[in-house]
């Protein structure tokens, strides 16, 4: 009889203890599947949301966010400065401004201030409340002595609008003309359909803004009420108009790949400093994968750590075997067995508990998978929302960059592929292997007389 039969039929001279240990190998095996499932599903989401960010960083004046807040506009100098910086491939500039009839303007605003516009123009101290006074023109009196609500018109300066397809950051079509070249200064615009339906204008069309006459080359739909009611001007246009020479209330960086994003955003910092609001789609979905960075530490620990047992139960199996055997394996090297042989039918015998191990393991991994991923996440994403501050706490910047933690956190596929399932075969002859290692050196150190005499 060879090693390997001996082996083969060894391991099961006792079927209670052998049961016992091929079920917990079973089970090792299976959490080594799962966790290695989880691993892969959270990794893929990781790379997902990555893939996702974009590589621009957002800048604008410290304390202003669009025509909300207030501070200091910045200044094409310094947006220059930014465009010096390692990375950096091109700079987008933009001046937001709002349009009303204190400007010297015939436009009317294609959105009806409603319910909305008149409970903000009520409130004090914020920019939509209208002026008081004789020969106010913000909004008119009706006959109660009323102020009636009219809403401003957002104007904007763009510097390059080399994607006419995405105009001033939203996916627009064209319903007639064409976009400007952004690098002029001419007293053109295009407008949303919503001012043109609401003042009859078209493409040759004039209207008045900043007390000059404007005309109208374009007539966009960006599919939406809000984006439909503004008007882009050249930059250097609307800083001539609006006496805001050399301002800039925002700036799309571009950098040239993902993996230099962060170092671009901390020089821009640097450059900037105080007087600038700097922030990246990378902070936001730094955040939101956080918590997924530690499932992916927890997997791959739990990974480890379930190889590492079934390597344990199989060394303290076969030791206490050996030990068992001591007298046996003695009589073999009398009779002239090797030490290579005697070892080897050893081998088998942890292999082939491994091996039985291995096909429970494998149902056991393929059913847990997904509980076990469900499981992670969910103690993750209530452990976030915790320090988030509830479920609102999800700040703002999750929503820009077009991402939400719990969304991201939620919506993780886990599958068990052939690769998952060939990664727990080769994790079970590891284990094998390594619980082997220790009795197998055992054995060939035992002198068949001592072993006879101890007996």
């Amino acid at each position: 009889m060879n090693s390997i039969t001996r082996g083969i039929r060894n391991a099961f001279r006792n079927m209670t203890r052998t049961g016992a240990i091929v079920l917990i190998l079973g089970l090792s095996i299976g959490l080594v599947i799962a966790m290695l499932a989880a691993r892969q599903a959270v990794n893929n989401k990781i790379e997902t949301v990555k893939s996702s960010v974009g590589n621009t960083i957002s800048v604008s004046p410290a304390g202003v966010r669009g025509l909300e807040g207030g501070g200091t506009a910045l200044t094409n100098d310094e947006i220059t400065k930014v465009t010096k910086v390692a990375h950096v491939t091109s700079v987008t500039k933009t001046l937001s401004d709002r349009l009303t009839t204190d400007d010297t303007t015939n436009l009317k605003s294609g959105i009806d201030a409603g319910s909305l516009g008149e409970r903000r123009a009520g409130q004090t101290g914020v920019e939509f409340q209208p002026p008081t006074g004789a020969g106010s023109t913000f909004g008119s009196s009706n006959s109660s002595g009323t102020t009636t609500f009219t809403m401003p018109i957002t104007t904007t300066g763009v510097s390059d609008v080399s994607s006419a397809s995405t105009f001033g950051g939203t996916t627009v079509t064209w319903k007639s003309g064409k976009v400007f070249d952004a690098t002029g200064d001419a007293n053109v615009a295009v407008i949303g359909t919503k001012i043109a339906t609401k003042n009859s204008l078209s493409v040759g069309s004039t209207f008045t803004a900043y007390g000059e006459t404007i005309t109208v080359v374009g007539i966009y739909d960006a599919g939406n009420d809000f984006a439909n009611n503004g008007v882009f001007f050249q930059l250097a246009a609307l800083q001539r108009l609006s006496d805001q020479t050399g301002a800039i209330t925002s700036a799309t960086v571009t950098v040239d790949s993902l993996d230099n994003l962060s170092t671009a955003t901390t020089a821009v910092k640097k450059v900037l400093g105080t007087t600038a609001d700097v922030t990246s789609s990378q902070d936001a979905a730094d955040q939101v994968v956080s918590p997924l960075q530690s499932v992916k530490k927890i997997s791959t620990f739990s990974l480890l750590g379930a190889v590492g047992a079934g390597a344990i139960i199989i060394l303290l199996t076969m030791m206490m075997i050996v030990r068992e055997r001591r007298r046996e394996i003695g009589v073999m090297k009398a009779i002239g067995s090797s030490n290579v042989g005697i070892v080897g039918q050893f081998i088998v015998e942890a292999l082939t508990l491994t091996v039985l191990g291995l096909f429970i393991g494998l149902g056991v991994g393929v059913v847990a998978a997904t509980p076990v991923t469900n499981s992670l996440v969910s103690s993750s994403s209530s452990s976030t929302t915790s320090q988030q501050g509830g479920p609102g706490g999800f700040s703002r910047s999750f929503r820009s960059a077009g991402v939400t933690g719990r969304q991201t956190l939620n919506n993780i596929k886990t599958s068990v592929g052939i690769d998952m399932l060939a990664f727990g075969t080769l994790a079970a002859l590891a284990i094998a292997i390594l619980g082997s290692a220790a009795p197998a050196f055992l054995i060939s150190k035992i002198k068949p007389a001592e072993a006879m005499r101890n007996e």
